[in-house]
């Protein structure tokens, strides 16, 4: 009986801590998002939103939506031109699947390879996560969201939905910016990470 008991509170012990050192790593890429959003040099707001602009408006976290996901690599994909919101045709190579589950529904995300940007030293190891789910035009950016990922080293791959940020084209119709791909669509509500931008009036 004590044995079971001390088992039992170990394992609930582990938990709480995975929890903690998600929501700290949550908690640190929303302040990283906030400096660069208020930051002159960094920010994609237009003058008039960037005035006014105090912090970017987040979902409750919710580390349900941590997901390590089943990481299948797809190696001779051929390269091809990602849609965007303008004429710009950036080169992309879908560099594996991730499959998980949430809300015991089984989805297969595609995750991409930048072929312009893996040329640069910092992004060699970076992977490119699109996805539509059933917020979008209504609490979330109508165009999809966004999360950045880098080459796993196993099977496995941290995909955690409350890092999901917006485009800077939701911001600054200035940005051109990637659209996700139609089967990178998820039917459910991701209601976690950065919410629909409210534009100063004057730059609807």
């Amino acid at each position: 009986m004590y044995r079971l008991f001390f088992i039992l509170l170990f394992i609930f012990s582990n938990i709480v801590a995975q929890d903690s050192s998600d929501v700290r790593r949550i908690l640190l890429f929303q302040d990283d998002l906030n400096k660069e959003y208020t930051s002159e040099e960094k920010s994609p707001l237009s003058l008039k939103d960037l005035k006014q602009f105090k912090a970017l408006e987040f979902f409750k976290i919710d580390t349900s939506f941590c997901i390590l996901a089943t990481f299948v690599r797809t190696p001779y994909e051929t390269p091809f031109i990602m849609k965007t919101t303008t004429g710009r045709e950036p080169l992309y190579v879908k560099y594996g699947e991730a499959h998980f589950t949430i809300q015991d529904t089984p989805f297969i995300l595609n995750i991409y390879q930048n072929q312009g940007l893996k040329t640069q030293s910092e992004y060699e190891d970076y992977l490119f996560l699109p996805f539509t789910d059933l917020t979008n035009g209504n609490s979330t950016y109508a165009g999809g969201r966004f999360i950045n990922l880098k080459i796993p080293e196993g099977d496995t791959i941290l995909i955690d939905f409350n890092m999901a940020y917006n485009p800077y084209c939701a911001y600054n119709d200035r940005y051109s910016c990637p659209i996700p791909p139609e089967e990178n669509h998820l039917d459910i509500e991701v209601a976690v990470g950065v919410k629909r931008f409210k534009k100063h009036p004057d730059n609807k």
